[in-house]
């Protein structure tokens, strides 16, 4: 646990006691606050109270006596489409509100850093697509290079809950628009943007505000570094905004398909390879072919974002690049199962939407694709471009027969459950064939969530290897 820091003797509410409330009412008694707190969930209010948190009703306005900040978890709004009536309260009482992102950074650094040989660093990543698998992927780089890295925010273990500092440690965090549009305190060593796609609108008032939610990371306070994918406006537009001209290698731009070699540090994808530039020249080219942790160009901008963030901190690319081929990536994010008599099984579960199929589909040739499920509005018309890639189609799920409908001329079966489909595509496919999950569709009329689902396909497949 990481105790906060400037907290002591003041009364702090806490709103929300889901994983990060709790956590956050610990740190911050940790830091000798008293804590009251309040969530909107009567059972959740009694267990927390059963835990010996003192529960106080934030909604009545005698509540608020002597409060002095209100932290609120990352899923309760605080602006659009309109904040929390807690939230509210807290603004009219001109009572700060902050989240634990906020108190994380200003609490992590602590005199005893004093005592060390080399300052512990923090590398933050944010972006639409691909966070998750480059944060990932970054703190395996470091773990295998030998550094001491914790990782956590929005994936793993959350910020308060992490160990205090060690001597050279790397802590890397994934850090979600909700989490950064509230965070009074931002002030990471090397800040990661990855892309920018539509998401989260109504909370965040629009695209112009959920892109101002990222911009956050940058803006208050400013990395040292900032690694920027610039395939998309506001990723070229933010880059201009820190950079002090083409020399100012401050900024490293990265891209999924574009040569960069006119910026001060460049790291790009083409053609299955990564190159690092510098002041024009290359410094150093990985051949993301044979990693298979790292199917398709999507994988290929998490690479260049991570291999642009580990040299931000010293890594050398023959470290970064032999680390690479030992990722076995994200459960159900283009994920390699299994490998069964020359074909490829690959759970890309989390693939619940036409964008993220549409990865999935151009990241492998000769598909047995299966997909389906609660599919939603506007269907999955946007895939015909991609379908092409496709040898047959295994159809499952609410959805199953709307899908067919939509492919074409893509040859396809109806299989309705997840063990018909495996157990077909199986008996089917030939080596050099990929058998690959991505549903483009939420799986609520089967699975309770995109996890079971590619959990139960992982158990399918292994029951393949046995037989």
């Amino acid at each position: 646990m990481i105790p906060v820091q400037g907290v002591e003797g003041q009364t702090i509410a806490v709103l929300g006691l889901g994983r990060s409330g709790k956590a956050t009412a610990a740190a911050l008694a940790a830091g000798g606050a008293t804590v009251v707190a309040w969530d909107d969930g009567v059972d959740t209010r009694d267990a927390a109270a059963a835990d010996g948190l003192t529960i106080r009703d934030l909604t009545r306005d005698d509540a608020w006596q002597g409060v002095a900040a209100l932290i609120a978890s990352p899923g309760i709004p605080h602006l659009y489409p309109r904040p929390h009536p807690v939230i509210a309260k807290a603004y009219a009482l001109g009572v700060p509100v902050d989240n634990d992102i906020g108190l994380f950074f200003r609490s992590y650094a602590t005199a005893d850093w004093d005592g060390f040989d080399r300052a512990p660093r923090v590398i933050a990543v944010t972006g639409s697509n691909g966070k998750s698998t480059t944060t990932a992927l970054i703190h395996h780089i470091l773990r295998e290079s030998g550094r001491p890295t914790q990782m956590g925010g929005n994936i793993g273990t959350g910020v308060l809950s992490l160990e205090p500092a060690h001597d050279g440690e790397v802590v890397v965090l994934e850090l979600s628009s909700y989490q950064t549009d509230l965070a009074r305190a931002l002030t990471p060593d090397v800040a990661v943007f990855t892309n920018l796609s539509p998401d989260h609108l109504d909370r965040h008032g629009g695209p112009g505000g959920y892109f101002a939610a990222k911009r956050r990371l940058f803006a208050e306070g400013g990395p040292d570094r900032a690694v920027i994918g610039v395939d998309e406006v506001e990723g070229l537009y933010l880059a201009d905004q820190l950079g002090m001209g083409p020399a100012d290698d401050r900024v490293i731009r990265v891209s999924a398909g574009q040569k960069l070699d006119g910026a001060a540090w460049a790291v790009f994808a083409r053609k299955g390879f990564l190159s690092e530039y510098r002041k024009g020249r290359q410094a150093a080219s990985i051949d993301l072919r044979a990693v298979k942790g790292l199917p398709g160009a999507h994988n290929h901008q998490n690479a260049c974002a991570a291999y642009a963030a580990c040299r931000a901190v010293g890594l050398a690319p023959r470290e970064i690049e032999a680390a690479f081929h030992s990722f076995t990536g994200l459960p159900h994010r283009s994920q390699t199962v299994a490998e069964i008599g020359g074909v490829r099984y690959v759970n890309d579960s989390k693939a619940t939407n036409v964008d993220a199929a549409a990865k999935a589909l151009q990241a492998f040739d000769r598909i047995r694709w299966i997909a389906g499920g609660l599919g939603k509005e506007g269907g999955i018309g946007a895939l015909a471009p991609h379908l092409g890639r496709v040898t047959k189609a295994y159809l499952i799920g609410h959805s199953a027969r709307d899908f067919a409908l939509e492919i074409g001329q893509t040859p396809y079966e109806i299989a309705e459950t997840m063990d018909a489909a495996v157990d077909r595509a199986a008996s089917e496919a030939e080596p050099g064939d990929t058998v690959l999950l991505a549903p483009a569709a939420a799986s609520f009329d089967q699975y309770p969530n995109f996890e079971k689902r590619g959990e139960h396909f992982t158990e399918l497949v292994k029951g393949l290897a046995s037989r």
